[in-house]
């Protein structure tokens, strides 16, 4: 995966004439991923290459239940032995002497790497995933007690409704039959793709250091596949590691305040940065050059213990970097927001990492040219800003326009108005109606091949694709990528005719 041989040497590939790769250019994982299935793209395929696929084939294989279905695999090849395989490697001859494309590199790997190497791909052979049987997926999902009780059933709601939706589709009038007794390699297949989906709720209580304890007691009772969105607060980064450390995917939590270092980890995808690139939008607009001078004094005003805490922390590292100086005041409630005000009219610009409930007791606004909250925390255009602070006030929104989101929303609405779900949060019900409805994709191009990796792998090329993208107007990707959603609005509420609307300051932008 980082291109380092066992010598501690960079490790170092060639392709013809091309210049040679070196470390982690020429890790394996860059092309064969790190579950070892390889990937489908257009009329690229890059074939597995885990122990079995490439030791144990042959005439008769493709009808061993022992292989999954990945695309490009060629299961009738004769198998390769640790000979024909260093033969691959250094001279780009398969196991029938025939020459191997140009795209696979050739590598000079000493007797000792090459049986490391061979070790480690028959240890990513995955007979029993966790989570899955003969008949059934697990998964689960996880409501942190650091959000309201209200927040949490929502998203239990969606997610119940969601598999329920989905399992009653299988055991349906209009439902495939499938029988086990079929030899066939495609039959064996079939049967195996459907396979009943389990919700699992898991509710740790108490502090957040007693979490991990309590999801390993529960994963050790049932482990499960992956982990299907939930809801967490400030605490969010306890439950990720836990994911992390057992190797579980954890798919678009609704979370405010990601991992910092979220595209450093490998198992949790989230949507985006939440506050923290709002903290960045905030940034980017603040030393914006071409807009005038550089703010000298910046005041953030947060409720302690929120996830403004974190985007306040963000965007203070940003400034002070450009030798802005910064007063962070905290509240405990928002009685205390009037006095947090007090002499900040010097500052040249004022931040609220604000929830509705605090922005309701603003006082008259201060004298600052230039005024930002955060979107997320604020509830975005049903922000409550009073009138007198509108002219001022900019808020980073990390969404869609709302008229641009009208048509990508559409089948959530009408979903939960079947369903008799009231919409009461519709940015988290849509987000959690979102994660199942690409769990539900990937799976199906993944068939049987059930490793927790290789869902995380294949996610990416179904977020790519997907069209329907609630809030966002466009989900991406790739290896080193985990947030899916990289940009926002800079906006502002103007009322006109009686009707509030959002108003972009600017063009969609990127930090």
């Amino acid at each position: 995966m980082r291109g380092v041989s066992s010598s501690g040497a960079p490790l170092e590939a060639t392709r013809g004439d091309a210049p040679p790769l070196t470390g982690v250019q020429a890790a394996c994982a860059n092309c064969h991923r790190r579950s070892g299935l390889g990937y489908k793209e257009a009329r690229t395929t890059i074939p597995p290459i885990t122990g079995s696929f490439l030791f144990d084939t042959g005439p008769g294989a493709r009808a061993s239940a022992q292989h999954p279905f990945v695309p490009g695999a060629r299961l009738d090849r004769k198998p390769y032995t640790p000979e024909t395989f260093a033969r691959a490697l250094r001279d780009g001859i398969d196991s029938e002497g025939r020459a191997l494309s140009y795209l696979m590199p050739r590598f000079a790997l000493s007797d000792a790497d090459l049986a490391a190497l061979i070790a480690h791909l028959r240890s990513l052979d995955h007979p029993h995933a966790p989570g899955v049987s003969d008949t059934d997926l697990h998964f689960a999902t996880i409501l942190a007690p650091d959000v309201s009780s209200e927040r949490r059933q929502l998203v239990r709601q969606v997610i119940e409704q969601y598999f329920q939706d989905r399992n009653g589709a299988l055991r349906g009038p209009g439902a495939q039959t499938m029988s086990t007794s079929g030899t066939t390699a495609y039959a064996r297949m079939m049967f195996k793709v459907n396979r009943q989906w389990v919700l699992h709720v898991w509710e740790p209580t108490g502090s957040p250091d007693t979490w991990p304890g309590q999801l390993e007691q529960k994963f050790d009772a049932q482990p499960v596949f992956a982990v299907i969105s939930g809801i967490a607060g400030p605490s969010w980064p306890v439950i990720g590691d836990f994911c992390e450390r057992k190797g579980v995917p954890c798919l678009f939590p609704n979370v405010e305040t990601p991992p910092a270092n979220g595209d450093e980890q490998f198992h949790s995808v989230f949507f985006s940065r939440g506050v923290l690139l709002e903290a960045d939008m905030i940034g980017g607009a603040l030393l914006d050059e071409t807009g005038g001078a550089l703010p000298q004094q910046v005041t953030q005003i947060y409720r302690s213990g929120d996830v403004g805490v974190a985007g306040a922390a963000t965007l203070g590292g940003i400034l002070h970097s450009r030798g802005v100086r910064i007063t962070n005041r905290g509240i405990e409630s928002p009685q205390a927001l009037a006095g947090a005000l007090k002499d900040t009219g010097a500052a040249d610009a004022l931040i609220l990492w604000l929830r509705p409930e605090d922005l309701r007791g603003l006082p008259q606004p201060p004298g600052h040219s230039r005024i930002y909250i955060s979107g997320l925390m604020a509830g975005l255009e049903a922000a409550p800003v009073l009138e007198s602070w509108r002219s001022r006030v900019h808020m980073a929104y990390p969404v869609d326009l709302p008229e641009s989101r009208v048509v990508r929303l559409d089948y959530a609405r009408s979903w939960f108005r079947i369903r008799r779900i009231a919409v009461v949060d519709e940015r988290l019900q849509a987000d959690t109606y979102l994660a199942c409805g690409l769990l539900s994709e990937t799976l199906k191009h993944m068939v049987d091949a059930f490793v927790p990796d290789y869902l995380v792998e294949s996610l990416e090329g179904t977020v790519e694709h997907r069209l329907l993208t609630g809030y966002y107007p466009r989900l991406s990707l790739a290896p080193g990528q985990r947030f899916a959603s990289k940009g926002g609005y800079l906006v502002h509420i103007e009322r006109t005719g009686g009707r509030e609307r959002v108003v972009p300051d600017g063009p969609w932008v990127t930090p």
